[in-house]
């Protein structure tokens, strides 16, 4: 009987796999099969460019229509998301190809650093890390360039 269940149990497992992964991703959803998480905490513009190209790659690889991409950013990467930034023309590209460009609350208070000194279109998470917890466990994928 133990032979018997050791040679089937692989078959069941199969048979079940796509019920128990559909199971841990509530998140998709028909219209946006896809979706990606992007963690920038560099205040390198060189790092948030290649952030920035991975979104844009992703997009054009898959389609805007079938993706989610969020690039969150905390700790250091904030600096970027200042209106002095760098990197402000590719951060408003990016939102206006449907990026969600986000921003981390909790950093914001630890530098002090207000909603006001943000770039137009950012949004903002109370905490950076926990967003990008929460996206994972949601089954979106991770990506930190």
């Amino acid at each position: 009987m133990i032979r018997a269940l050791a040679r089937t149990l692989p078959a069941l497992l199969l048979a079940l796999a796509p019920a128990l992964a559909g199971a841990q991703s509530p998140a998709a959803s028909p219209a946006r099969p896809y979706h990606v998480v992007i963690q920038v905490s560099d205040n390198d513009p060189a790092k948030w460019n290649l952030a920035l190209n991975n979104a844009r790659n992703v997009q054009v690889d898959l389609g805007m229509d079938n993706v989610d991409v969020e690039v969150v950013a905390y700790g250091p990467g904030l600096g970027m998301l200042k209106s002095e930034s760098a990197v402000a023309q590719r951060i408003a590209s990016a939102n206006a190809q449907g990026v969600g460009v986000i921003a981390c609350e909790n950093t914001m208070k630890n530098t002090k650093v207000e909603r006001s000194q943000i770039l137009a279109g950012v949004k903002f998470v109370d905490a950076g890390v926990v967003h990008i917890m929460k996206r994972q466990r949601q089954g979106w994928g991770y990506v930190r360039p």
